[in-house]
C-alpha cells in the first residue's frame, strides 16, 4: 500500500485542529449522531471488513466477528447509552472557608487525537479506541498497520464513506509514516503495539509534552497448580492459545505447571486441539495463518530453544504452524525472553519444593510452588495477562504478590469480553486504560471549576487577614 505523503498529513492535521477548535464536536447530539453513522457503518461493511480479514490473516467470518466486529459494536452502543452521563457536568463540594462558591467538575475533550494499531487484531484495536475519539468530542487521525492491506484498504474507505476528512481520517503507509506522524503535534496519542516502538512513540510525545496510551504486550504466564481442573483448563487454555493462532496480545505465553498434572495436561491439551480443531489443523478454516513469511520464520525459529513434545508440523508456503508444547527450555533464549505471539508454547514444570524440573536447571530449591510462581513472575517484565488454573484462593494471592495488566482465575483471555472492565498494560506491558467508560475519559480533559459570588465577599483571604486566628481553627 501506497505511503500517505508528508504534505497531506500536514494539509488533515492542520485541517482537523482548525475543525475542533471551531466547536463543532463539543455538543453531545453531535457525539451521539457520529456514534450512531458509526455503528450504521459497520453493519454495512460488516462483509467486507470480514472478507478482508479471511485475505489478510486467514481469520474465519465466525471469529472476526466474535473477537473483533462486534466487540467494536458492542463498544458503540455502550457509549451510546452512557455518553450524555459521562460528559455531564457534576457539581462537587465546596468546603465553607470558600463560602458562597461553588465547585464543579467539568469534561473536555483533549482535542486531535492520533490512533495507530498493530496487525493482529486490525479491526478491533483500531476502531475501539476510535470510539472513545468520537464520545469524547475529539477528531482522530487512524494508522493501520500495513502488514494488513486488504484491511486497511477497507477500513480507509469505510471511513471516507462516514466521515468528513477534517474530523476522521486515515493515514496509510511504513514506519516511515509513523514517524512522521509523530513529529506532528497531538493532544493524545493512542498506540497499541510492541514495547520496543512504544518507547520511540514516548520519546517523540515528550518534545510536546503529549499524553500517550499505550497499549503493549509482553509474556503473560499461565499457571497450572496441581488443584486444577484439568480437563477444563487444557480447554480453555487451547482455545486461548490457538485463537488467532496465538497472535494476541493477551494470549498465554508460556506454562508453569505442577509436576503433579503436567503429563495429564499435555495428554488433555492435545485432545482438547483436536476437538476445536479436528483431527488436521491444517485443514481447519478457523484456525488463522502467520501473517507473513517473517512471523513465520521468527516463531517457528523458537522451535531450536528446547524439545518439542507435541506439534511441531509446519507449512511455510500457507504460513501454518501447528500448536506446539516445548520443554527442557533454559530461561535466557528468546523462547523465553520475546513475546511469541505465535502458537508455540514452553512449558516449565516446578515441583512441590519449587524446583524446576529439566535438564537445563540441575539445581534444587527449598520452598513451594506458589514461591517459586511467583519468584519467577516477579523477576521479569509486568505481564500485560495473567491466568491461574487451581484453587481460587491460592490464585488471588499469588495475584496480590504479582502484577499484571489483567487477567483470569480458571480461564484464559475472556477478561476482555467485559466491556465493564477497564484493559491496559502496566510497567513494560503499557499504560493507561480503554474499553467503555475508561475510554471516553482516557480522551477527556477533567477540568476543576469555581464559580463565586460577583458582589460577596469573605475578608479574612485579603491582607491585613483579619480573625486569622479563629479562621485558622476553623481550617
Amino acid at each position: 500500500m501506497e505511503n500517505t505523503s508528508t504534505e497531506t498529513i500536514i494539509r488533515i492535521h492542520k485541517a482537523q485542529r482548525e475543525y475542533f477548535h471551531s466547536g463543532a464536536t463539543l455538543d453531545i447530539g453531535f457525539r451521539k449522531e457520529m456514534l450512531k453513522r458509526f455503528l450504521n457503518a459497520m453493519e454495512e461493511w460488516e462483509d467486507k471488513l470480514a472478507d478482508a480479514l479471511w485475505k489478510d490473516l486467514h481469520k474465519s467470518y465466525e471469529e472476526a466477528y466474535l473477537t473483533e466486529i462486534s466487540i467494536v459494536k458492542a463498544e458503540i452502543r455502550n457509549h451510546l447509552k452512557h455518553v450524555g452521563g459521562w460528559a455531564r457536568k457534576r457539581k462537587a463540594h465546596s468546603p465553607l472557608k470558600l463560602f458562597p462558591s461553588r465547585s464543579y467538575i467539568v469534561k473536555e475533550p483533549l482535542g486531535c487525537s492520533l490512533i495507530v494499531s498493530p496487525w493482529n487484531y486490525p479491526v478491533q484495536l483500531l476502531l475501539n479506541p476510535l470510539v472513545g475519539a468520537i464520545s469524547s468530542g475529539c477528531t482522530a487521525v487512524l494508522k493501520p498497520s500495513p502488514y494488513v492491506p486488504n484491511v486497511s484498504k477497507v477500513i480507509e474507505e469505510m471511513m471516507k464513506s462516514t466521515f468528513e476528512e477534517r474530523y476522521i481520517a486515515v493515514v496509510q503507509g511504513n514506519r516511515d509514516v509513523n514517524t512522521m506522524l509523530f513529529e506532528q503535534r497531538w493532544d493524545l496519542i493512542f498506540f497499541t503495539g510492541s514495547p520496543a516502538l512504544a518507547r520511540k512513540v514516548m520519546s517523540a510525545a515528550s518534545r510536546n509534552l503529549t499524553p500517550v496510551i499505550l497499549e503493549l504486550g509482553g509474556k503473560s504466564p499461565c499457571i497450572i497448580d496441581k488443584t486444577a481442573d484439568i480437563r477444563t483448563a487444557a480447554k480453555r487454555i487451547a482455545w486461548g492459545k490457538t485463537l488467532n493462532s496465538g497472535q494476541t496480545c493477551i494470549a498465554p505465553d508460556y506454562i508453569l505447571i505442577h509436576k503433579d498434572v503436567k503429563e495429564a495436561f499435555v495428554k488433555a491439551f492435545a485432545e482438547e486441539v483436536r476437538d476445536l480443531h479436528g483431527n488436521d489443523i491444517k485443514e481447519d478454516r478457523h484456525y488463522v495463518r502467520m501473517v507473513n513469511d517473517k512471523a513465520f520464520e521468527r516463531v517457528t525459529g523458537y522451535f531450536k530453544d528446547g524439545k518439542i513434545i507435541y506439534g511441531g508440523r509446519t507449512d511455510a508456503e500457507s504460513r501454518f504452524i501447528e500448536p506446539t508444547l516445548i520443554e527442557d527450555v533454559a530461561l535466557d533464549p528468546p523462547l523465553m525472553t520475546e513475546e511469541i505471539f505465535g502458537p508455540v508454547f514452553p512449558i516449565i514444570t516446578i515441583d512441590d519444593n519449587g524446583s524446576i524440573i529439566s535438564p537445563c536447571h540441575p539445581e534444587r530449591s527449598e520452598g513451594t510452588f506458589k514461591k517459586a510462581v511467583m519468584e519467577f513472575i516477579t523477576s521479569r517484565e509486568k505481564p500485560l495477562a495473567f491466568y491461574y488454573f487451581g484453587k481460587e484462593s491460592e490464585g488471588w494471592e499469588i495475584i496480590r504478590r504479582t502484577s499484571s495488566g489483567g487477567g483470569c482465575i480458571n480461564d484464559v483471555i475472556m477478561h476482555i469480553a467485559n466491556g465493564n472492565l477497564p484493559f491496559g498494560g502496566v510497567g513494560n506491558s503499557g499504560m493507561g486504560h480503554y474499553h467503555g467508560r475508561e475510554s471516553f475519559e482516557c480522551f477527556t480533559h477533567t477540568r476543576s471549576v469555581l464559580v463565586n459570588k460577583p458582589r460577596l465577599d469573605l475578608p479574612f483571604r485579603y491582607t491585613p487577614y483579619k480573625m486569622f486566628s479563629l479562621i485558622r481553627r476553623l481550617m
